[in-house]
């Protein structure tokens, strides 16, 4: 797990603001992105990923809408718990390059997979869809794998994609 777990998410956020009472929340999480490239270039905005387990297990900070309260906030790194990893996440651009072609075939259209900080809206009506916080290349983008659908090769990080911590890595939800 992350710095939540499904319950202590669930409780922080029914609960609202504790300092003035709002029921809207904004959360920041890391969560899975999809990507296709052509050239290492993205050919679209790509997609989230993501289900709600892997949501709450990235968020790092739940700030109240209405006063900016931090209802939550931890430092360490949403993937692999490491202390301090947070800020080396959202300040570093990835550390797995995508090249322009398969290594294996050279098909010149590749599949990424990222860890992309992204804000959403808790309460107050429908939940709208997470909006990333960082673009494709930008400090915050961490490519986790690439592959090709030609040849089935694919390449994957081998320490934590977000903060370059040293395996093993936690297991996600």
């Amino acid at each position: 797990m992350g710095a939540l777990d499904q319950p202590q998410f669930e409780q922080i956020v029914g609960a609202g603001c504790t300092a003035c009472g709002g029921r809207t929340l904004e959360i920041k999480s890391f969560i899975d992105r999809s990507l296709v490239l052509m050239l290492a270039d993205p050919n679209n905005e790509g997609r989230w990923v993501h289900d709600g387990e892997k949501f709450v297990d990235g968020t790092y900070r739940i700030t109240c809408t209405s006063c900016a309260h931090v209802v939550f906030a931890s430092e360490v790194c949403p993937r692999c718990n490491a202390e301090g990893g947070l800020g080396k996440a959202l300040g570093t651009p990835s550390r797995l390059a995508v090249p322009k072609r398969c290594p294996k075939c050279s098909e010149l259209e590749l599949l990424a997979v990222a860890l992309v900080p992204a804000t959403a809206r808790y309460g107050g009506g429908e939940t709208p869809k997470p909006k990333p916080l960082a673009e494709w290349g930008e400090d915050g983008y961490h490519v986790v794998a690439f592959a090709c659908h030609e040849c089935d090769n694919a390449v994957v990080a081998e320490r934590c994609p977000l903060c370059e911590a040293p395996g093993p890595l936690r297991p996600r939800p």
